[in-house]
């Protein structure tokens, strides 16, 4: 298995743009505790990749040689709600930081995190591979394979040629510690935990490929890594869990349940209309032999690791910082 060098990112600049949201605030983290010299970009701070001038100043201002790209809209609820500006941060937002990207001289590396969901439904038994056709019969879906199409159009035609190195990140499913997005299974349980109210489950025999926020992350980190020094990575890349880490959403629930202290109570809810694939099922072997990928957590660690959080009586930071260093030391 191969670890993230602390020497690679020790003095490193780095930008993330979506540092305030899920992923990308446990990214930011640990890029800090790596020593990298990280600046953030989010509308939490009063960024948009949407304005193409206000992503031209960070770049312009920070001087990264490697960026993070996760800001988006991050869930197919929000799609089905708002699908234009959906597709607005999506893939204009993608389009203005590789722009942006272009006319910098400082950046030499870009991961851009789309989502497992960028593959087309074609109700296959095996996981996708990075191959496979990309489309989607929801607007988030289809989004996140527009935004697949732009970052290699870019690379290949425009960032290339400039000698920066550019892949694209797919993974989904995440759980873990300061995730408050609604609509998402652990937050809503979470939420309803703290307010003493049931839990509408909406498909608890859905099922899914679960996996720690930790460990597509470090795959981003690796991928980053080796993109400095090796162009041939400069591809797409799956990072999802074994087979084995594949349960129904009642599973995840009752393991949960498990170790919350006190009563969860679960009520049927109404099944909504959102078309998803049933099993949205990535294959990494990609990631596991050239990048050397195999994070340690598994789910059951995850779900540990996860209510460890929500209950710890201290900053979330603190406990973030923990859970990296235990999770780094596997």
């Amino acid at each position: 298995m191969s670890s993230i060098s602390d020497t690679f990112w020790a003095g490193r600049r780095v930008l993330v743009t979506g540092h305030s949201g899920f992923k990308g605030r446990w990214l930011t983290r640990w890029l800090e505790a790596l020593g990298a010299e990280v600046t953030g970009f989010s509308r939490a701070s009063g960024g948009d990749v949407r304005d193409a001038e206000g992503v031209r100043s960070v770049l312009r201002r920070a001087h990264p040689e490697v960026v993070f790209h996760l800001a988006g809209q991050s869930t197919v609820q929000s799609g089905l709600a708002d699908p234009a500006a959906t597709y607005a941060v999506n893939v204009v937002g993608t389009a203005n930081v590789l722009q942006a990207v272009r006319e910098s001289d400082d950046v030499r590396v870009v991961v851009g995190v789309t989502s497992d969901k960028c593959y087309l439904d074609q109700g296959l038994e095996r996981g996708y591979r990075e191959e496979d056709r990309l489309g989607g019969f929801d607007p988030y879906s289809a989004s996140k394979a527009c935004q697949e199409l732009v970052i290699a159009a870019m690379r290949d035609s425009l960032l290339a040629p400039r000698g920066v190195a550019v892949a694209s990140a797919r993974a989904g499913n995440v759980i873990g510690g300061g995730d408050w997005t609604p609509g998402r299974l652990v937050p809503d349980l979470i939420r309803a935990a703290l307010a003493g109210e049931p839990l509408r489950l909406r498909a608890p025999d859905a099922v899914r490929p679960w996996q720690h926020v930790l460990n597509p992350l470090q795959g981003y980190l690796l991928l980053a890594e080796r993109l400095w020094e090796d162009r041939s990575f400069a591809t797409a890349w799956n990072f999802g869990p074994e087979q084995s880490d594949s349960h129904p959403v009642g599973w995840v629930v009752e393991r949960l349940r498990s170790r919350w202290p006190g009563e969860l109570d679960i009520v049927a809810g109404d099944r909504a209309a959102v078309p998803e694939a049933a099993v949205p099922r990535v294959d990494s072997t990609r990631a596991h032999t050239r990048l050397g990928w195999n994070p340690p957590w598994d789910l059951a660690a995850a779900i540990d690791a996860t209510a460890e959080w929500y209950l710890a009586d201290r900053d979330g930071r603190d406990v973030s910082l923990e859970q990296i260093e235990r999770f780094s030391a596997r």
